[in-house]
């Protein structure tokens, strides 16, 4: 098998011949359209590198990495798609076996090693699931496991069989909040795909402020999300937003869902506190709204990401196990 692998710099670069192909036959998250990577990579605080492996003049396999530059110069590669939580940074096209993928990443690999420079350390594979492991390990490679992702597996009829389903607390307090929500007359609630009606840097300021509150996670390279990312995002046919407002127009709270075949990705959520006017039971009131989608589209299920495991339990999502990769520069050659 004859392997050909070029980097491209989102930012910059053109577009790989074959990328929106491959993207849509591969099933990839709409954060992985090579403009929004674009965008992402130049407002991001490190770049964006995206390797691109082609076999027969067809792209087989891709990997996104953040390069960051670090203290003394030193230069590591988080392998990860910064706003897809929970899901690998690579994906491969159909007909390509286990030993054939593993060819693949490794050529990836060190071809992105090259582009980062003599500086560059190694790799760290971010978000590696179960099936994933065998790509990633082998001798000097080191595997940990790290916070898991939570997954929703949809075999309800319906969202009420899906509260239902619920501990006896949970869903009387989520049907409550509902009721409210609805009832509620200085409340206007819109859902739906392609919002050309929303600011990006209006959701932007209200993710920004909402991260901040909660406090920046430990080893998270990201920027802030810029507005202008937001704006082409939720304009997107396959990207969903459900927003809040009150009577004045003034927005409450956002969520956005990526939307899949599969499995959709509830990404981001942002709200008013109660001190900016903000209003209480609006996150629980997302999750029944977003899994109407996901019920009446007969998805294989929710992801919501990582972080507040705990809490999301109780909404019936399972935490599935993920682990982390490092790969020193040496091993990766």
């Amino acid at each position: 098998m004859s392997v050909s692998v070029a980097v491209h710099d989102p930012a910059h670069d053109p577009e790989p011949d074959g990328w929106a192909v491959f993207r849509e036959a591969a099933r990839l998250h709409a954060p992985w359209d090579y403009g929004l990577l674009g965008v992402e990579s130049r407002h991001a605080l490190h770049p964006t590198a995206l390797a691109v492996a082609t076999v027969r003049g067809r792209i087989a396999a891709a990997m996104t990495a953040t390069v960051v530059r670090g203290p003394a110069g030193v230069t590591l590669l988080e392998v990860h798609n910064p706003w897809v939580s929970g899901f690998p940074g690579w994906a491969f096209a159909d007909g390509f076996g286990p030993r054939s993928r593993v060819r693949l990443l490794r050529r990836m690999e060190r071809r992105l090693c090259r582009f980062a420079g003599l500086s560059c350390v190694g790799l760290l594979y971010r978000y590696v699931p179960a099936d994933g492991l065998p790509l990633v390990s082998g001798f000097g490679r080191l595997v940990r496991e790290a916070m898991g992702t939570s997954v929703l597996d949809n075999r309800f009829p319906t969202v009420e069989d899906w509260i239902s389903s619920l501990a006896r607390s949970r869903r009387h307090s989520i049907r409550g909040q509902v009721r409210r929500v609805d009832r509620d007359p200085d409340l206007v609630v819109r859902f739906g795909a392609a919002r050309d009606d929303l600011d990006g840097e209006e959701l932007a300021a209200l993710v920004n402020r909402h991260r901040a509150r909660l406090g920046r996670p430990k080893f998270d390279s990201r920027a802030p999300v810029s507005g202008e990312y937001l704006h082409a995002l939720v304009r997107r046919d396959d990207v969903l937003t459900l927003t809040y407002h009150d009577r004045t127009g003034r927005l409450l709270a956002f969520a956005d869902l990526l939307d899949h075949p599969a499995v959709p990705l509830y990404q981001h959520w942002a709200a008013l506190s109660r001190e900016e006017g903000g209003r209480q039971h609006l996150y629980f009131d997302s999750y029944a709204r977003l899994m109407g989608h996901v019920v009446a589209t007969r998805r294989e299920g929710l992801s919501a990401g990582r972080g507040r495991l705990e809490l999301k339990q109780s909404l019936g999502l399972a935490t599935r196990p993920l682990w982390v990769a490092a790969v020193p520069r040496p091993v990766a050659r």
